[in-house]
C-alpha cells in the first residue's frame, strides 16, 4: 500500500515547498490542510500545553482530516503544536521542516539548518539549507550559452538598493557580452527595479508583476551561472539543490550580520555558491536532499 504524508500548511509557500519536497524525495502521497489557531492567545497557550505534554485540537481552528496518515509534516511555527497534536490521533509519525523554537524538540524527525546552530540530538538533522525538490516546465529554453539571474527584493533585514542593482547588473552585461542572459524578478520586486530591468533588453525577461510564472527551475537546468539576490533563502536552496550551474550570489544592504548573511557565509565556505565581490568563482557544489530524506524516522 502506497505510504501517505499530510502536509500542515500556514499558508506561507516558502514553508509549504519545503514539506512538499521531503514527500517528493520520499516519493509518498500527500495532502494538504492548511492549520491555524483559534486566536494569538491560543497559540501562546500551545507553547504551555507543549512544555506540560498537554495535546488537543480544541485550540486550533476546526478541520477535516479524511484518512489515516504515515507521516504528519510541518514547517512554521504555526504547524508545530498541531503537528504534534495531529500525530499523535493518527498515530503517525512527526516531522518538522525547520528547528521549532519554543516547542519540546520530541518531534520523531526535526530538519534543522545549520545557520540555527542545532543542539546534537539523534533526531535532528542537521542540513545547510532549505529542503528543496526542482523540477524544469520548459518555460526557459537556452538558445546558446546562457547565463541566469534571480532578482528578488527587500525585506526586514535587507534592503535592495536601485544603485546596488544596477551596478550587478551593469558588470554583468559587461562581463557575459557573448551569453544569452535571461532573467526573472519575484513577487516581491519593487516596481523601480522591474522598470530598470526593462532597460537592459536581455534575451529572455519575466516581469513577476505582469507575468507570475517561475523560470527558475530551468534557469537551473539550462544556465552555466546563476545569479541570486542574497534576500531568499527558499531560492537560494533551490540554487544549490539541483543541476550544474555555477551560483553567485548578489549581496544586498544591511547594517549588521543576520541569519541571511550567516546562511551565505557558510554556504560560500563550504563550495555551495560565490558571494559576488567583483570576481566571478565557479562554485557548484549540490545538496542531495534525497539522501537526506532517507534519515527520515520511519
Amino acid at each position: 500500500m502506497q505510504k501517505s504524508v499530510l502536509i500542515l500548511s500556514d499558508g506561507r509557500k516558502g514553508h509549504l515547498n519545503q514539506s512538499i519536497a521531503l514527500a517528493k524525495y520520499l516519493n509518498y502521497d500527500y495532502e494538504i490542510i492548511t492549520v491555524r489557531f483559534k486566536s494569538k492567545l491560543h497559540k501562546l497557550l500551545s507553547y504551555l500545553f507543549d512544555k506540560v505534554g498537554l495535546y488537543t485540537l480544541s485550540i486550533l481552528e476546526s478541520m477535516t482530516i479524511v484518512k489515516k496518515y504515515n507521516l504528519v509534516i510541518g514547517a512554521g511555527s504555526s504547524t508545530y503544536y498541531a503537528t504534534k497534536t495531529i500525530s499523535k490521533e493518527l498515530k503517525a509519525k512527526s516531522v518538522t521542516m525547520m528547528l521549532p523554537s519554543g516547542y519540546r524538540y520530541d518531534f520523531d524527525t526535526i530538519f534543522a539548518q545549520s545557520h540555527d546552530n542545532p543542539p546534537k540530538k539523534p533526531n535532528i538533522v542537521e542540513i545547510p539549507a532549505n529542503f528543496s525538490y526542482i523540477e524544469p516546465t520548459g518555460i526557459y529554453k537556452a538558445q546558446k550559452k546562457s547565463i541566469g539571474i534571480v532578482i528578488g527584493g527587500s525585506n526586514k533585514i535587507l534592503t535592495m538598493n536601485l544603485e546596488l542593482i544596477k551596478a550587478q547588473l551593469d558588470f554583468i552585461v559587461a562581463n557575459f557580452k557573448d551569453y544569452e542572459i535571461a532573467i526573472t524578478t519575484s513577487p516581491r520586486t519593487p516596481q523601480e527595479i522591474e522598470e530598470l530591468i526593462k532597460g537592459y533588453n536581455f534575451d529572455y525577461e519575466v516581469i513577476y508583476s505582469t507575468n507570475p510564472v517561475n523560470p527558475i527551475p530551468d534557469f537551473l537546468h539550462e544556465c552555466e551561472l546563476v545569479f541570486i539576490t542574497s534576500d531568499s533563502t527558499s531560492m537560494i536552496s533551490e540554487a544549490i539543490s539541483y543541476g550544474n550551474s555555477s551560483v553567485i550570489v548578489l549581496p544586498l544592504k544591511s547594517s549588521k550580520e543576520n541569519k541571511f548573511t550567516k546562511f551565505i557565509d557558510q554556504l560560500q565556505d563550504d563550495g555551495y555558491l560565490h558571494i559576488f565581490n567583483g570576481i566571478i568563482k565557479h562554485n557548484n557544489r549540490k545538496i542531495d536532499f534525497s539522501h537526506l530524506a532517507r534519515k527520515v524516522i520511519l
